[in-house]
């Protein structure tokens, strides 16, 4: 008997998918050249050399049986080790090999997070705009994800709204920053607030509330500005991050979740997602992988692309009248539509080869966002096309 759960997930396909697959077909008809396509966040620039130089070379000179073989179920030692005293180093926090849990991507350091500090009943909650696959992660746990609503236009956590959900039930807060799909940074303020708030109530209800911080857009910052980090602010977090970006390896799907040193369940939340590994069908990312990521902490893709291609971007939607925040980091930009209906504005964009998600997927009404991890010289090439669909809202 087939599963009814995963059934009914096929009368909700992704958005972005499907408008990325859209893109795919409109471009054997017209030419790829000619699709301006912000609708995916895959990276558009290679990683690393020194990522390359490290298979190579891990290929060259490791023995196979032990460059191949299963590594431990919390991961391979030298990974964690490495990612550890990278952390240690870089937040001043005092990580040890105990403290790091790989996972394939962001995804699964989510998934494995979250199971590993809520019990079936719990809430989670997160705040809008927030990545819709959070819905799946955290029901696929038995708890159940509660979206505060959102503080537009600025997009900073709503904490008024967030301190009236915030009930006993609450025993994880997810949090993305930088965010997708708004591209802004939490700021210091907001999350020296959040932590207050979370160490009152966890007082006030006698349990803990873990913070999980799903951070893969970390070392995508803008105008020289370093992003605040979570774990710095709040002891009960579990960071999630994920190479996808920062290296440019998203097939890759590497990750890791790191316990901040001084959270509750600190010396066994490593072993305890070993378990959820195993029970899940999880078992580690590729060793090779790890091994090869473990030389390459201190690098990163050449990332600058990325601004170059917001500012066009958020300079030409301000001049049109749009109105939009100024992204602090990410690939993304969410400006709010030129008609209240996000998914008809996005479908008036295809008439001129825009490709465009609407909001309504990241629990916002009314804006759209763009990927532009796209080559810059096509951003430019995009750019008169954002002006004639403006100009068809002034006819």
């Amino acid at each position: 008997m087939l599963n009814e759960t995963y059934r009914g997930m096929l009368n909700h396909k992704s958005v972005i998918r499907e408008t990325f697959m859209y893109g795919k077909q409109h471009a054997a008809e017209i030419g790829y050249e000619n699709v301006f396509d912000y609708s995916l966040g895959n990276p558009s620039v290679p990683c690393p050399p020194q990522f390359t130089l490290a298979m190579q070379n891990l290929l060259d000179t490791e023995e196979p049986v032990d460059l191949h073989g299963y590594c431990p179920s919390q991961g391979d030692p030298g990974f964690r080790t490495a990612v550890a005293k990278h952390l240690a180093k870089t937040f001043a926090l005092p990580y040890q090999q105990k403290h790091i849990f790989p996972t394939t991507g962001a995804a699964g350091a989510i998934a494995h997070a979250i199971r590993a500090v809520t019990q079936p009943g719990d809430e989670v909650l997160t705040f809008a705009p927030y990545f819709p696959e959070y819905g799946p992660y955290v029901e696929g746990t038995g708890a159940h994800l509660k979206v505060v609503p959102p503080q537009a236009p600025a997009f900073q956590p709503n904490l008024d709204a967030f301190e009236q959900m915030l009930t006993e039930k609450v025993t994880c807060v997810l949090i993305n920053t930088p965010n997708n799909p708004t591209g802004v940074v939490y700021s210091a303020e907001t999350l020296t607030r959040l932590a207050e708030l979370l160490a009152e109530k966890s007082r006030a209800y006698g349990h803990t509330i873990f913070l999980v911080s799903d951070e893969p857009y970390r070392d995508i910052a803008f105008d020289g500005k370093a992003v605040p980090y979570p774990a710095a602010f709040y002891p009960h977090t579990l960071t999630c991050f994920s190479f996808s970006k920062s290296l440019s390896l998203p097939g890759e799907r590497l990750g890791y979740v790191a316990v901040r040193p001084g959270c509750e369940g600190e010396d066994i939340l490593v072993d305890m997602m070993a378990q959820i590994s195993r029970f899940t069908g999880h078992n580690c990312p590729p060793s090779i992988i790890q091994r090869a990521v473990s030389r390459c902490l201190n690098v990163t893709s050449d990332l600058s692309v990325y601004e170059t291609n917001m500012n066009l971007l958020y300079d030409k939607l301000k001049a049109l009248g749009f109105e939009v925040e100024r992204p602090g980091g990410t690939f993304y930009i969410f400006p709010k539509a030129l008609e209240e209906d996000a998914n008809a504005f996005c479908m008036r964009a295809r008439q001129y080869d825009l490709l465009l998600v609407p909001s309504d997927t990241f629990g916002v009404k009314g804006y759209v966002r763009l990927a532009y991890c796209i080559d810059t010289e096509k951003v430019e090439r995009s750019l008169p096309a954002l002006e004639k669909l403006a100009a068809s809202y002034r006819r």
